[in-house]
């Protein structure tokens, strides 16, 4: 098993091997959850409503292997200075075989070095380090991408009835291998007219109603606390676009297994497209 933990900063530690050798670790698989329940008058027992889970602490224990007193003061002095809380959240990799999972996570407080002839030496030191992750799933490395090439505009002037608005685009499936619902991230690529993203296997749906032109691209984020929906020009100029959402739309996690997604739009063109990003999370490693 090897730990790496990479501050907010770029600065990364290796908690495996030399000079910063892992001893005990816990917390990688193990977190609290809050049991929602309510109850009637008169009765009996309570209705289960869910089950939230409690941020996830990890409690890391070292010892730091140093060829001389200089060598440990400076590799104490860069662990401290790597589990600093207050350059905020950093990412921790657990690695173990073929498995690889992510975490974003802060110290708790300075990393602890206790004191006593077993916890220190004149080349040796024990540390003790407690990470918060305040998101408490772990993720995969690597994001899953799929595009989604925007559907060819079909309007005739003049119009005549009945037409159609929204002639589906393409379609894909994008499959969760999680353990729970996952979030995602979508870029759409102008010109598009209102476009629409369809969750088919749940009946949810994103719609924006706005034109997207040419050299623009539409970030949003379905994340919970993260939730955003703005536009960056061809110059890079950023813009909200959140009050555009339709008010029936729902910005959808993707469910645990299949998930059919299509693009719709009102107008665009061949060269449009949808890109939708995900990483799936996880319980434990």
């Amino acid at each position: 098993m090897e730990l790496l933990y990479e501050s907010n900063n770029g600065k990364m530690v290796k908690l495996y091997d030399r000079p910063y050798r892992l001893y005990f670790v816990e917390g990688l698989g193990d977190v609290e959850s809050d049991t929602q329940t309510n109850r009637s008058p008169f009765q009996d027992g309570v209705n289960y409503l869910d089950s939230v889970l409690e941020p996830r602490y990890i409690t890391i224990e070292l010892r730091i292997n140093a060829t001389s007193e200089s060598d440990l003061t400076q590799l104490r002095s860069h662990l401290s200075t790597v589990f600093n809380p207050k350059l905020s959240l950093g990412k921790l990799t657990y690695k173990n075989g073929d498995s690889v999972k992510e975490i974003l996570a802060v110290s708790e407080s300075i990393p602890y070095y206790p004191d006593g002839a077993t916890n220190r030496g004149r080349t040796f030191q024990k540390v003790m380090i407690t990470l918060i992750a305040p998101n408490p799933y772990w993720r995969s490395p690597n994001e899953t991408t799929k595009p989604l090439v925007a559907y060819k505009g079909n309007f005739k002037l003049p119009m005549t009835f009945p037409f159609m608005l929204g002639t589906s685009g393409s379609k894909t499936t994008l499959y969760n291998d999680g353990d729970v619902p996952s979030p995602v991230r979508i870029e759409i690529h102008g010109p598009t007219t209102n476009p629409q993203i369809f969750n088919r296997t749940t009946g949810q749906y994103i719609r924006i109603n706005r034109t997207i032109a040419q050299g623009e691209v539409m970030h949003i984020n379905t994340e919970s606390g993260r939730q955003r929906i703005i536009v960056i020009d061809e110059e890079g100029n950023e813009s909200s676009a959140f009050g555009y959402l339709d008010h029936e739309s729902d910005l959808f996690y993707l469910e645990l297994g299949e998930n059919i997604i299509e693009h719709v739009a009102d107008a665009g063109n061949r060269h449009a497209e949808v890109i939708v990003r995900w990483d799936s999370m996880y319980v434990g490693v």
